[in-house]
């Protein structure tokens, strides 16, 4: 059982994607983002990854496939299968348990809709062991900035999301925000490993460059 989170850095991509680009969707060259994949599953074994659309689906994996699930959220039991979920901004966040794990894709609509109670339930139903949360590189609370809608919109049922820049205009802290959801539903155990994607070079941030590449978090029974 481990977790992992990528940076940007150790891979085959070049210009804005250098350099271990995971993405295969952002425009970088599909023969370079599958020598980048190929380097992950050399370290980490058979890595499943996802199609994500900023929804609520949670796929449950007993082997790795080409056939990629449409989710935003990665459940397994079996050992020897790596999931991952890619981000460059959001949250990627990792749950274990001694019988079953998951990658969970978080952004700003992740938390609303609730992907990772619907994760943890389908983490429960395999098993009533309890689970570890693991979060990982996301950009922060006062980098986040966004308009008034959507921060009232956020704000109102995730209170603990609201923040602001260091010139005063409204943000959005979904850190402190899923991390306030996982107490809730009985998550004692959560590690918060965090960097601001944004102020860090070695990461990819959406937010910062525009065309970019994607890191990971890998997570396997």
């Amino acid at each position: 059982m481990g977790t992992f989170f990528t940076d940007r850095l150790g891979g085959n991509s070049s210009g804005e994607f250098a350099s271990l680009n995971l993405g295969d969707h952002v425009g970088d060259t599909p023969e370079v983002v599958t020598s980048n994949r190929a380097l992950i599953a050399a370290r980490f074994g058979p890595t499943q990854y996802m199609n994500q659309v900023h929804g609520n689906r949670v796929a449950i994996i007993e082997e790795v496939t080409d056939e990629i699930p449409t989710a935003d959220a990665l459940v397994t039991g079996i050992p020897g299968v790596t999931l991952a979920v890619m981000v460059a901004d959001c949250i990627p966040l990792l749950l274990k348990s001694k019988e079953a794990v998951a990658a969970v894709h978080v952004g700003r609509k992740g938390l609303l809709n609730r992907v990772a109670e619907k994760a943890i339930d389908v983490m429960r139903e395999i098993s009533d062991a309890q689970v570890t949360a693991i979060i990982g590189p996301a950009i922060c609370g006062k980098c986040y900035e966004v308009s008034k809608e959507i921060f009232s919109e956020v704000a109102a049922s995730h209170p603990e999301s609201a923040s602001q820049t260091p010139s005063g205009t409204p943000s959005l802290d979904l850190i402190s925000a899923l991390i306030s959801d996982l107490q809730k539903l009985g998550i004692k155990d959560i590690d918060n490993q965090s960097r601001c994607t944004l102020e860090h070079d070695d990461l990819y941030s959406y937010r910062r460059d525009g065309a970019t590449g994607r890191q990971a978090g890998l997570v396997w029974l």
